[in-house]
């Protein structure tokens, strides 16, 4: 009879703990360091797109944001609908062993990229 009682206890501290309000939250909105827990957890990193029309400049590059220092990497290949100014990006990539195209960057293949929700 002790068991059956503690168990109950157990299970009604157990729901209450674990329930929480939704009242004032939207379905699709993921608060962002939520998200950006996950990205970093799944092997993405933070960046922001940079075009350049300077001569001997790579024409687009990622500024990697989080770091003390400013790191730019030149993704060899991106695509046309990430090559916007100031666009807030997640992208998992990998260095390349070659000649950089231009002083300020290593060059990069983008493994995976995706928008920033911010």
């Amino acid at each position: 009879m002790n068991f059956l009682r503690y168990f109950s206890i157990g299970v009604s501290t157990l729901l209450l703990i674990s329930c929480s309000s939704t009242k004032n939250k939207s379905d699709n909105t993921i608060p962002v360091e939520t998200n950006a827990e996950k990205m970093i957890a799944e092997g993405f990193a933070a960046g922001t797109v940079v075009l350049s029309d300077e001569p001997r400049d790579c024409p687009v590059t990622i500024r990697l944001e989080g770091t003390d220092t400013t790191t730019y990497y030149d993704p060899v290949e991106i695509d046309d609908a990430f090559k916007t100014e100031g666009l807030k990006v997640w992208f998992k990539f990998r260095g390349l062993r070659m000649a950089n195209r231009c002083q300020k960057a290593n060059p990069i293949a983008i493994e995976e990229i995706k928008k920033r929700g911010e």
